[in-house]
């Protein structure tokens, strides 16, 4: 698909993953904002829109270990409480969308993804894809989903990135989050890597460690190490990781620029 962007607003960037349940307003206001620029400045630009649960889903999560299986009520009841602040989140992101005059659909997870033994199992993309042939914006983001082996489990947006990828073949993942990139040297952050090839992570960047607040889903390293491994499959993919936070950077990032970790073979 000409132009297919894959945009992730981190849960870092969009929640205080320190502090329980806390959106960043603001900021989730000015990165809608900024999303209905860069569309209206490229019409042929077509976009999936991702985003993190940070300290909504995650602390959940954390709690009930979810993503390690759900068994028994209390297990369920887990599920239930992380599907729950997940998608309380969502909503709040899609009013932001809706605030930009966006014409922004959730499709969820939940409903729609399978899992085996935490790995995405089946996924049918054909609302995905009918939702962008309208000129809509279609909207994912990790979430609790079934699993044939775990009963349930967690899949990150990170996760479901790579099996659109896979059947959609984007140009370009974009992950937002607050880090300007990978750092060589983290977490002192004197020394930024702005490139990246597969296999290169562990001797460019062998300190890399997880960010604060709750991620049950791998952190920073394991996101890298999944990208990096998605873009030796696909060659012609690349994916950038970049601050959300500094102004204007994911309208310039939609737009091409190259803010952060650009990650490539």
């Amino acid at each position: 698909m000409d132009k297919l962007v894959l945009l992730k607003l981190g849960g870092s960037l969009i929640t205080d993953k320190t502090l329980p349940y806390t959106p960043r307003l603001e900021t989730l206001d000015d990165l809608a904002v900024q999303i209905a620029k860069a569309l209206r400045s490229d019409p042929e630009l077509k976009l999936v829109v991702g985003h993190g649960s940070g300290s909504f889903g995650h602390e959940a999560a954390s709690r009930y270990q979810t993503r390690r299986g759900v068994t028994g009520a209390e297990g369920w009841r887990g599920f239930a409480e992380v599907w729950y602040q997940a998608s309380a989140l969502n909503r709040l992101v899609i009013e932001s969308l809706r605030r930009a005059s966006l014409p922004c659909v959730v499709l969820a997870p939940v409903s729609a993804v399978t899992a085996r033994d935490g790995s995405l199992a089946s996924w049918d993309l054909a609302p995905l894809r009918s939702a962008l042939a309208a000129g809509l914006l279609p909207v994912v983001h990790g979430d609790v989903v079934f699993d044939g082996v775990r009963g349930g489990t967690i899949l990150s947006t990170e996760d479901l990135f790579v099996h659109i990828a896979r059947q959609l073949h984007p140009q370009h993942i974009l992950l937002a989050g607050r880090e300007d990139g990978i750092w060589a040297d983290f977490p002192e952050r004197t020394r930024l890597i702005e490139e990246l090839k597969p296999g290169d992570l562990d001797t460019q960047a062998p300190e890399l460690k997880a960010p604060a607040g709750a991620d049950v889903t791998g952190g920073m390293k394991a996101k890298v190490v999944q990208m990096s491994a998605l873009v030796k499959e696909i060659p012609e993919l690349d994916v950038l990781i970049f601050s959300g936070i500094e102004p204007g950077n994911v309208q310039q990032a939609l737009l091409g620029a190259r803010p952060g970790t650009f990650i490539h073979v």
